[in-house]
């Protein structure tokens, strides 16, 4: 043996077991991370996602191999001395992310809408899953309904959502269409799609899915079944409406929005929701912790983009002012413009939710990068409506100054705070998931 190749064996004996500096420990057998939970996540989004976080652990020779149960899938990497490293995915709803972590068979939970209060008392040996540590937000996605593209309807409201899913409107005539008989078409019960559709649409008028509906685990089996049905309606995330057509929905006295990336973003869409990562508090897998992490930085957040889904990366848009909204709000959208971003609070309180917290470093980010924190900045708060429309003037301006105290301890010099009480609401007030969405604080910069 030759002293040269005696050194490379020794050198090699001595480099972690991938190429990164920081690297994920790697057992001898089995997955080093198992995913469990929402088929919207697990279908591309999940598989994408865990691919960047072995390139940056330096894995090689990364490949998937699809077991023979549908919508499961094995991501296989190999470290530098040749281990094999694997992690397993497993979409087969929202619902079965949380049982996969009650019985130890999930190391992280995918899911398309918040933990339930059921669940979270299921996990509590695990530790609160509703801390900042376990519950990441990782995308937005916005439900689109969708239509056969010949259908010339354009927009519908979330009433008019409820009595078509739940049977009570029968013919497309009845909504001031043509074709006859509506088709329905949904997710599985086991999908957070789903769960999030019966929660924002059907449950809260007291409503529940008509038995006539066909269901689908598969996000892509039921896009394309709809494209193909000229009487068909659906609900789907909004990566997958594929050659269907997306119709502009309204809640309440909010404006017909269509699933715009920038409504999206700011979650004003009134069909919009959250995508998670649920990490147990007690004894986190490492790699569930870099996935995360992973998910969270901006290499991860083009992922997410690339995959169809709104990312968090702040950016300025421009509003185009119109009669609707109030005089204040017409001269600021002449002037500046708003960040892709709102601010939203736990339920009842006047603290940040998960997410904002996370989104403060990002909107801090984007004010430094492109020094603006003397006086380029004006925060606009909105509330539900009250009784009282002085008092919810206040309780908007009070959750602009939660933001205001937050980002001032990094600097920012405010402009402006401002708070227009009721007005401009984005869902109903008569549920709370509408009254959450309508207290919110928007960002603008000059």
């Amino acid at each position: 043996m030759t002293l040269r190749v005696l050194f490379l064996l020794m050198l090699c004996a001595c480099l972690p077991l991938t190429a990164s500096a920081g690297a994920l420990p790697t057992p001898d057998s089995g997955p080093v991370l198992r995913i469990q939970g929402s088929n919207t996540i697990g279908a591309a989004l999940g598989p994408a996602l865990v691919e960047g976080l072995m390139r940056e652990q330096g894995l090689l020779k990364i490949h998937s191999e699809a077991p023979d149960k549908a919508n499961e899938l094995r991501v296989i990497g190999e470290t530098v001395q040749g281990r094999r490293v694997a992690v397993d995915i497993a979409a087969h709803g929202s619902s079965t992310g949380f049982t996969a972590l009650k019985t130890a068979t999930a190391d992280l939970a995918a899911s398309s809408r918040p933990i339930k209060d059921s669940e979270r008392t299921d996990l509590a040996r695990l530790g609160d899953f509703k801390s900042s540590g376990a519950e990441q937000v990782i995308a937005i996605d916005g439900l689109a309904i969708i239509l056969h593209p010949q259908n010339p309807l354009g927009e519908l409201n979330t009433e008019q959502l409820a009595r078509i899913f739940s049977g009570e409107a029968k013919t497309w005539e009845e909504l001031g269409g043509t074709g006859g008989t509506i088709h329905l078409y949904a997710r599985d019960d086991q999908s957070g799609t789903y769960d999030t559709f019966k929660e924002l649409v059907l449950s809260r008028r007291g409503k529940t899915l008509s038995s006539a509906a066909k269901r689908f685990e598969s996000s892509e089996q039921l896009s394309d079944a709809v494209s193909l049905d000229p009487q068909g309606i659906g609900f789907i995330g909004l990566p997958y409406v594929r050659q269907a057509k997306a119709v502009a929905i309204a809640d309440g006295q909010s404006q017909a929005m269509l699933p715009l990336n920038s409504l999206i973003a700011t979650e004003d869409y009134p069909l919009s929701r959250r995508l998670f990562f649920y990490l147990p508090p007690n004894g986190k897998s490492p790699w569930a912790d870099a996935l995360v992490a992973f998910a969270q930085s901006s290499k991860g957040q083009a992922i997410v983009a690339a995959n169809g889904f709104i990312a968090q990366t702040v950016q300025a848009m421009t509003v185009t002012p119109n009669a609707l909204m109030p005089e204040g709000y017409q001269a600021l959208s002449r002037h500046a413009q708003r960040l892709t971003v709102n601010f939203r609070f736990e339920e009842g309180s006047a603290t940040l939710d998960n997410k904002a917290r996370q989104d403060l470093s990002r909107v801090l980010d984007y004010i430094k990068q492109r020094e603006k924190t003397n006086r380029q900045v004006t925060l606009v708060g909105f509330g539900d409506a009250k009784s009282d429309p002085a008092r919810a003037d206040l309780l908007s301006k009070l959750r602009a100054m939660a933001v205001r105290r937050e980002l001032v301890k990094s600097g920012v010099v405010f402009r402006e705070i401002r708070g227009f009480g009721a007005e401009m609401p984005v869902a109903a007030n008569s549920a709370d998931e509408g009254r959450i969405k309508n207290r919110r604080v928007e960002v603008w910069v000059y």
